[in-house]
């Protein structure tokens, strides 16, 4: 039964956690677009990317040798 006066309060800091969380949260922005990052995956286009250093680096090792 002691085990109550632990719990209760500990409860009523948890959920005040919870509401803090939330509120600061919806303060943040987190949930100005809901809709957007969802069709990021499906939307995401198609361009090659830009060929890494590496790559340019063979390359350019590539074009200085000499053609026999």
């Amino acid at each position: 039964m002691n085990i109550i006066f632990i719990l209760i309060p500990l409860g009523l800091v948890v959920l005040a956690a919870g509401v803090f969380a939330f509120f600061w949260a919806v303060r943040a922005g987190q949930f100005d677009d809901l809709d957007t990052p969802a069709w990021s995956i499906i939307l995401d286009d198609d361009t090659k990317p830009p060929p890494s250093n590496e790559a340019a680096e063979e390359d350019s090792k590539d074009e200085s040798k000499p053609l026999d």
